[in-house]
């Protein structure tokens, strides 16, 4: 019997950075993103040799432990012996398993990959082991694990995208989350899927880096990144109502003003090689565009009229930019359960 979990990867329209504390937890924090069909996946196989191991397919990487040995977090799959940790503590998790993911984009690409992995982890565990969790507890789970446990930087929508899928508005605070879900007519998200030109521009955010500043920013009251955020955080609002109202051209010019906030939070979220492609891609007749994801590298998308789209790709490749396919997706963590095949033997 295998386990198989998969969850999507997200875009931050807006908001991303009002997530993470203490931002969040004196003003609250308000984020507009979406799932596409970019995705985090894992198999799970019971064994009965008391062994865990567990092997990244990305990276041609194998840990192995016994069940019952202390695990060295030692910078290989660190976040996945997080996982299992807390199952073997907390869930009674006492069997061997063999463990398998994979991803469809980087860490540090800006689409939440490394928060995905923990949630479709967790939520292949919680099929295996018939834990009765929420969508809810499985991403506060995810959070717990990824930003307490082992104390990687970084805000809280990743967790509740992967869980949840789809079009969410969501609001953080201190000691809950609330995740809206935006039921969106089909003509509106097919146009904004027609309209939205993402690339891949290279390299990889600093997340942790740019994340201390910001909240070191935050903490010292600092005028300028405080404001910043602030309007971050209305933006989101604002731009989930023009969502909302099918207003998308309203919506592609919000970009613009969010990509112009977000420059303000703290350095290091652009460098000359962004800046030159987002010139480019604004020159060729984009509405407004960033990049998804703490900042540094990874992937950026841009807002285009259907008459302006090949311009804008025509400018972005002339940077080396790989463009993206996609699709929205509208499904969060999907689990299920299959037997040997016995077809292939």
């Amino acid at each position: 019997m295998y386990i198989r979990s998969r969850v999507p990867l997200r875009i931050s329209f807006a908001g991303g950075g009002t997530d993470v504390s203490p931002y969040c937890d004196e003003y609250g924090g308000a984020v507009l993103n979406a799932t596409i069909d970019r995705y985090a996946s894992v198999t799970l196989k019971p064994t009965k040799n008391g062994d865990v191991v567990v092997k990244s397919i990305d990276y041609d990487l194998t840990v192995n432990y016994k069940i019952d040995e202390e695990f060295a977090f030692n910078g290989q799959l660190d976040l996945i012996k997080g996982v299992i940790r807390v199952m073997k503590k907390e869930f009674g998790l006492k069997e061997g398993v063999e463990i398998y993911v994979q991803n469809d984009a980087p860490p540090g690409s800006g689409l939440g990959s490394s928060s995905a992995i923990c949630v479709a982890l967790i939520g292949a565990f919680s099929e295996w082991l018939r834990l009765p969790l929420t969508p809810y507890e499985i991403a506060d789970l995810a959070f717990r694990i990824e930003r307490v446990d082992m104390g990687i930087k970084g805000g809280r929508q990743d967790q509740y995208a992967a869980a949840f899928g789809g079009f969410n508005f969501m609001e953080f605070y201190q000691n809950h989350t609330i995740v809206n879900p935006l039921r969106l007519p089909e003509k509106i998200t097919d146009e904004l899927q027609y309209s939205l030109v993402i690339a891949y521009i290279g390299g990889s955010h600093e997340s942790a880096g740019i994340l201390d500043r910001q909240i070191e920013n935050v903490k010292h009251k600092s005028e300028s990144s405080l404001k910043a955020i602030h309007g971050i955080k209305k933006l989101a609002v604002e731009m989930k109502n023009a969502l909302v109202t099918g207003k998308l051209g309203k919506f592609g010019k919000f970009l613009d003003s969010e990509w112009k906030y977000k420059k303000q939070m703290a350095p290091g979220i652009t460098n000359p090689q962004i800046d030159e492609v987002y010139s480019s891609a604004i020159k060729a007749g984009a509405l407004g565009g960033k990049i998804s994801g703490a900042g540094g590298g990874g992937y950026m998308f841009f807002f285009a009229d259907f008459d302006k789209r090949y311009s804008i790709i025509d400018a972005l490749k002339s940077h080396g930019a790989e463009i993206v396919n996609f699709s929205f997706t509208h499904h969060g963590l999907k689990t299920w359960r299959v037997g040997e095949r016995e077809d292939v033997k």
